[in-house]
């Protein structure tokens, strides 16, 4: 990646762990990212079996008091954080000032449904996963282990894109008609532009 003021990120489509490992990277290197649609992230691997191994991550607690921790967090932003975190060394100033440039979001909240997001090839299910092998979409895990929050998201995320669709159906509207009025005013300009032809322009 390019060194850019901030990087967003459409999670839609990629592995977490491979994508995890590319943010980590970028922000131990200063770049501040954001991370959009954690909840349309995947998982190699078949369901069942993801779902014992997840089944015993969230059922570590500490014996005699489980409100001391490991806290367990069941939102798939919350968990694709906390696998960069343990990717990054996290309990130093340099780890610290790095997760402080992450931001992660499930759905596409308001200032980034009109930015542009950015995919990373070296991360995507379609070109990294075997075809064929199976995965796991984040969310069924997140909402089977106590995530209640999906249907809202899909909710608010089908809103969002009949709006987008009738922005771009608009700029898409606005743009044939400059190119309709520059190909009506190409004979009008024609000797103009010969004369600028000229001089190199």
């Amino acid at each position: 990646m390019t060194f850019e003021k901030q990087i967003v990120i459409d999670a839609k489509g990629h592995l977490m762990g491979r994508l995890a490992s590319i943010v980590a990277k970028e922000l131990l290197k200063g770049q501040k990212i954001v991370v959009v649609r954690c909840e349309e992230l995947a998982i190699s691997g078949p369901y069942f079996r993801n779902k014992l191994r997840f089944q015993r991550y969230f059922h570590k607690a500490t014996v005699f008091n489980p409100a001391r921790g490991p806290f367990h967090f069941r939102a798939p932003s919350r968990m694709f954080y906390h696998v960069v975190r343990g990717m990054v060394p996290h309990k130093t100033a340099r780890g610290t000032a790095a997760m402080e440039r992450l931001k992660v979001f499930d759905g596409i909240p308001a200032p980034y449904d009109k930015v542009k997001r950015n995919v990373v090839p070296e991360a995507l299910r379609v070109l990294r996963l075997k075809p064929g092998r199976k995965y796991t979409a984040l969310k069924r895990v997140s909402s089977e282990f106590g995530w209640k929050y999906q249907d809202v998201v899909e909710k608010l995320e089908a809103k969002r894109k009949v709006k987008a669709q009738a922005y771009y159906e608009k700029k898409k509207a606005v743009l044939n008609l400059k190119a309709k009025a520059v190909q009506n005013a190409e004979a009008s300009l024609k000797s103009v532009n010969e004369t600028i032809a000229k001089y190199g322009y």
